[in-house]
């Protein structure tokens, strides 16, 4: 069993005026989460969270996240426009892009952003896109091979091999970019990496840490230059499942005091920062898509209709991901039907959920879809022409603040040619 951050009365008060679906975000939850983190990391009086922007790109996330000491991490031109908008620049900004336009680059260039290189040919390429290096600079490493954490590793899931990924550079690369870039006058270095996705283990960012900061100390020692933090982006996931055990931030946070005591203070690199990038981890479990029930079919399988669909949140639909359902007002029924959860797309994948044991839901019953607040309504899209829902803040007070409006027809034909 899950709780929502909700309950039942408040629900039904909000869906009244804001019609289904709609996201539902956690201002007490998201705040708490927040410093929770902040906390966990103090030994380390360099230590900034840069948001990963693409998890929920939206304005009031990002300023709710602001407020509690957090910066962004972007990665296109409508993602540092946002920050922008935001108020959030300088080296409040980290843009790690791949693939990126020279306007990307002279962008965050611009807005004083820490640009994070992926690749060794754009060390030229961002010279001749901005006219200069700047002075802090950051490059992306891919150690490649398979990267595991072992027998103890339960929970774990890799995001990819890295030999497969498309991100980062070698060991070799690296550091012939430093020489380079040092030479073209930067002065202050990060190295970044991300190696895995949604693990549950508190091993993964004190492993990846050791890497990084044995790199830091031979990197200091070939090229001389002056390194400054270790990015060791996201991949600190949430029990999507009521059976899964949530990560122990602060036993994260000890295992990365742990690898820097051991591996750069002994090198004289005990200054070095400890950057974060995380989206799941900082919101998902503080967002929930609402949906109504609206129909009911008994065929070959149980189905209940939702309102919503995979345009909604395409997660369970793409990856197979699993995401716990509460039906509001039936949280101790027994679980006594198997239904198949279902949008109303032409699609037979537009599946909230499958098989999955639930109280008899009729229609009009809220259901309450767990952990949605990351790479939910940020993955949502127009198929069968449906339109984006709004997104709702769930103030402190108890009040209800309005992120965004849902879409109106008008907003999906605007930029038609007829």
């Amino acid at each position: 069993m899950k709780n929502t951050f909700v309950t039942k009365e408040r629900l039904e008060e909000i869906a009244a005026e804001w019609p289904t679906p709609f996201y539902l975000y956690d201002e007490k939850g998201i705040r708490e989460n927040a410093r929770r983190l902040r906390e966990a990391f103090a030994w380390n009086p360099g230590f900034r969270e840069y948001f990963a922007v693409k998890a929920t790109p939206t304005p009031g996330i990002l300023k709710l996240l602001y407020e509690e000491g957090c910066g962004c991490d972007v990665s296109s031109m409508a993602e540092l426009l946002l920050a922008e908008r935001c108020g959030i620049v300088g080296d409040d900004l980290m843009f790690s892009s791949n693939n990126t336009p020279a306007d990307e680059f002279r962008k965050a260039d611009a807005l004083g952003a820490i640009i994070n290189l992926d690749d060794l040919t754009l060390v030229d390429y961002l010279r001749e896109s901005t006219g200069h290096i700047p002075e802090t600079i950051c490059c992306r490493y891919n150690p490649g091979g398979i990267f595991t954490l072992g027998a103890t590793g339960e929970g774990f899931q890799c995001m990819d091999t890295p030999a497969e990924a498309k991100y980062g550079m070698t060991r070799p690369q690296l550091s012939e970019a430093f020489r380079r870039l040092a030479d073209m006058g930067a002065k202050s270095f990060g190295i970044h990496a991300f190696l895995a996705s949604n693990t549950l283990s508190n091993e993964y960012f004190p492993t990846l840490a050791r890497i990084l900061c044995r790199m830091a100390v031979e990197l200091h020692q070939e090229t001389g230059v002056n390194i400054t933090f270790l990015n060791l982006s996201g991949g600190i996931g949430v029990p999507y499942r009521p059976e899964q055990t949530e990560s122990d931030i602060f036993a994260i946070g000890d295992g990365v005091r742990q690898a820097f005591a051991d591996i750069l203070a002994p090198a004289g690199l005990e200054n070095v920062s400890v950057y974060s990038e995380l989206g799941r981890y900082m919101l998902a479990p503080y967002g929930a898509l609402i949906t109504r029930a609206t129909h009911e079919k008994h065929i070959y399988k149980e189905y209940i209709g939702v309102d919503a669909c995979a345009c909604n949140l395409m997660r369970p639909a793409m990856y197979g991901a699993y995401h716990h359902i509460t039906v509001i007002g039936k949280e101790h029924a027994p679980c006594d039907h198997l239904y198949d959860v279902v949008g109303g797309l032409c699609e037979n994948n537009d599946k909230f959920a499958i098989d999955r044991p639930l109280p008899e839901i009729v229609p009009g019953d809220l259901l309450f879809i767990h952990d949605t607040g990351a790479h939910g309504f940020s993955m949502g899209y127009n198929y069968n022409g449906k339109l984006r829902s709004a997104e709702l803040l769930l103030k402190e007070d108890g009040s209800i603040e309005l992120l965004r409006r849902a879409e109106t027809m008008d907003d999906y034909f605007r930029t038609v040619v007829w």
